[in-house]
Parts: structure tokens; C-alpha cells; sequence
């Protein structure tokens, strides 16, 4: 039978199925925005939802409703490029793809999976022991019980873990399941739902290397504001460069159940939020906000002046990600089709969009295509993620 020409959108389709195949986090994150996102430019607002506090009695009592939204700048184009002959159209459909899309669109993918992976630096709860990798299951168990403790749902919790410890989980693991649990772990590293969660692994699991904290007399400068999201800190010794993502603890100031409010029994942690160096003192940004009352309490007492300051270990650390469908999201909107293009489609499914054009360029006798997408990352909600460090 003769070759059929290859079309525009057998490519776009071909490419849309190998786009969706080849993510890892991008599968897994908040994509659902057409009925609750406005589009606005390249921005996308999101309402966030609201919280109440229950009151005790008969009579009733007014809360004043606190809304907020966040927005998601929709501003990573990315693309893929290659030059080919005219007569390698008449390829079929599966040896265009094995030969140019499918390694087109795994480096594509890679990229949306990156981006999403270093949202790593809005979270603040980390559990686990930086240098060490989770091989077991009481390091899955660390993750899964700070999210239980943060009163996050049990439904769609996804734990991602880069190559090292997917494999040595696996490892680890190997021995405490049936027969056929341990056939698919050690044929395919498969591990499946384990510990309310869906587990995955993925090469872009970030490594990250902490900012440079004072080596004496770390203190709080000054009490912060309730509902504060800064502290002023002063030191004795040593120097002061923080980083974004950097984690600290402040004497005094625990965790609290986000429902009740009840005491955790441990120190809350907070994120840097914006990278700083500077002599003493310094007033550093972080998330949560030092609250502790009302419906969005997250800490039992706002740390007094002097209570000493503790940052997490300077060692670096890989970012495994145990989180909620809802703390992150991805947008990738549908590309504007060029008038002038001839030769172009574009796919959308389930809220993934790819674009393919092709040019001709009459100097060299080449063909050209281009394979775009246009996307936006954001942490929705860090409350419903942690940090598996290893």
C-alpha cells in the first residue's frame, strides 16, 4: 500500500498522547480550572475557599468572611524544534513519532515536570532527615502523618520520589507485602497505592542546597505582629544569607491542628519566602503567617523577643514530594494559531494543549516544525504538601 502524507493534526494528536504519557507530575497536580479559572490576559485567578470557626450555644454568632484568591501567571512557553525532508512526511505515523515526536515531547515534558517539582520552595512542613534517603516504610510514614496531622483529605494523595528512593524503597518493601506485590516491585519498581498514598517516581525530584545560617546567637529581634508573614531576627556570630525554601523553627511557637487549633506538640515550621543577606538584624519573609486565633490559626503563641531561632540543616536535600492533588496546579492554555501558517493544528485534552507548525525553508530544501506549549505552575495550597527530605 502507498505511504499516506502525515497531516498536521496526526502529528498534534501524536504528540498531545506522548505529552500526556511522558509527565509524571503533571498528571498529578490541580488541572481542572475551566469552570472555576477567569482567564484574564496570561493571568488565571482561582478563588481559594473559605474557613470557619465553630461557636459553642444556642445563640448565634456572625463570622466575618474572609475571601481571597490567588492567580497563576501563565508565562512558560516552550518548544521543541527540528529540521527534516519533505519525503519523511510520507513516513508512517509510528515511525514519524518513534523517530522525532516522541523524544521531542519526553524533553517537553520534562520541562512541565521540573517546574512543578521546584514549588518544592513554597512548602514549609519537612519531615525526614536531610543526607538520608527514605528506604523504608516508616520515612513514607513520616509524610503521611504530618499530612494527617494538617488535616489534609485522604483521597488523591500522591507521594513523588526521585530515582534513589523510589529504587530503594522498593527495596525496603520488598518483603512486607503478598506474593504479587512483590512481583510487580521487583519486575517493574512498581509500587503502587501504599500508605494512602499513590506513589511515583520522577527524575526531576529536586536537590536543594540550604542558604547559610548564623553560627551563635540566633534570636527573634522582635515579637511579630499577629498575622504577621515577617519576623525580625537578630545573631551574635557567624553570618546570615537565607534562600527561599529555607526552613525555620522559633522557641515556643508550636504547631496547631488547622480544624481545632489544638496543640501539635511540636515546633511549627516556616518557609522563606525571599532570599536575603544582610547584617544583624534582619526582618525575614515567611509563610504561614504567625496567627493564633480565629479560623486560619497556624501556631499556638507568636515567638517572643529573643526566643531562639533554629534553621533546618544546611545539608542538601532531595526533595521527594508527598502532597494533595489541590496543593499544586498546572495551567497550560490552548496557542494562538498564526493566520499565516499553512501547515499547523493544535490538540486539547483533559486540560493539556500542544500546537505543531511547519514551515519550508526554500535556501536548504528543509522542512521545519516546532512543537509549543504555553503553561503556568503555582502552589495553590501549601498546607496540603510535604517535604520527604533525602
Amino acid at each position: 500500500m502507498p505511504n499516506t502524507l502525515i497531516t498536521p493534526t496526526m502529528i498534534a494528536k501524536e504528540a498531545l498522547m506522548q505529552l500526556q504519557n511522558n509527565m509524571v507530575m503533571g498528571n498529578l497536580v490541580h488541572k481542572t480550572y475551566k469552570n472555576e479559572f477567569v482567564k484574564v490576559g496570561n493571568t488565571v485567578n482561582i478563588r481559594k475557599p473559605v474557613k470557619f470557626v465553630v461557636t459553642d450555644g444556642a445563640p448565634r454568632t456572625n463570622q466575618t468572611i474572609v475571601e481571597s484568591n490567588t492567580s497563576i501567571l501563565v508565562d512558560m512557553q516552550k518548544h521543541v524544534s527540528w529540521n527534516f525532508t519533505s519525503a519523511e512526511l510520507t513516513m508512517t505515523i509510528e515511525q514519524y513519532s518513534e523517530r522525532y515526536i516522541t523524544p521531542a515531547v519526553m524533553a517537553l515534558a520534562n520541562k512541565v515536570d521540573l517546574s512543578l517539582c521546584g514549588l518544592h520552595t513554597d512548602l514549609f512542613n519537612v519531615v525526614g532527615t536531610p543526607g538520608t534517603v527514605p528506604a523504608d516504610f516508616a520515612a513514607l510514614a513520616l509524610a503521611g502523618q504530618r499530612l494527617d496531622e494538617n488535616c489534609v483529605p485522604k483521597s488523591s494523595r500522591y507521594l513523588v520520589l526521585n530515582p534513589e528512593a523510589e529504587w530503594k524503597l522498593a527495596d525496603g518493601l520488598k518483603g512486607v507485602y503478598q506474593n504479587e506485590i512483590v512481583k510487580s516491585i521487583i519486575r517493574e519498581a512498581y509500587l503502587g497505592r501504599i500508605g494512602k498514598f499513590d506513589l511515583a517516581g520522577d527524575q526531576n525530584i529536586v536537590a536543594y542546597a540550604p542558604g547559610t545560617m548564623p553560627s551563635a546567637g540566633w534570636a527573634v529581634n522582635a515579637q511579630p505582629a499577629e498575622g504577621a508573614t515577617s519576623i525580625a531576627v537578630k545573631w551574635t556570630g557567624g553570618t546570615l544569607s537565607l534562600k527561599k525554601g529555607d526552613i525555620l523553627t522559633f522557641a515556643t511557637c508550636n504547631a496547631v491542628n488547622p480544624v481545632s487549633g489544638a496543640d501539635l506538640g511540636y515546633l511549627r515550621q516556616f518557609v522563606v519566602t525571599a532570599d536575603i543577606t544582610g547584617t544583624t538584624p534582619q526582618t525575614v519573609a515567611v509563610y504561614p503567617s504567625f496567627t493564633t486565633t480565629g479560623a486560619y490559626k497556624t501556631c499556638t503563641t507568636r515567638p517572643a523577643a529573643d526566643a531562639a531561632v533554629v534553621g533546618m540543616a544546611t545539608t542538601t536535600r532531595d526533595c521527594n514530594l508527598a502532597f494533595h492533588k489541590n496543593c499544586f496546579a498546572m495551567v497550560m492554555l490552548p496557542m494562538e494559531m498564526p493566520e499565516s501558517a499553512g501547515f499547523k493544528a493544535r490538540e486539547s485534552a483533559d486540560n493539556v494543549s500542544i500546537r505543531v507548525i511547519k514551515a519550508y525553508d526554500i535556501e536548504n530544501d528543509l522542512e521545519i516544525i516546532r512543537l509549543d506549549i504555553l503553561f503556568g505552575v503555582k502552589t495553590l495550597y501549601p498546607e496540603l504538601g510535604v517535604v520527604l527530605a533525602g
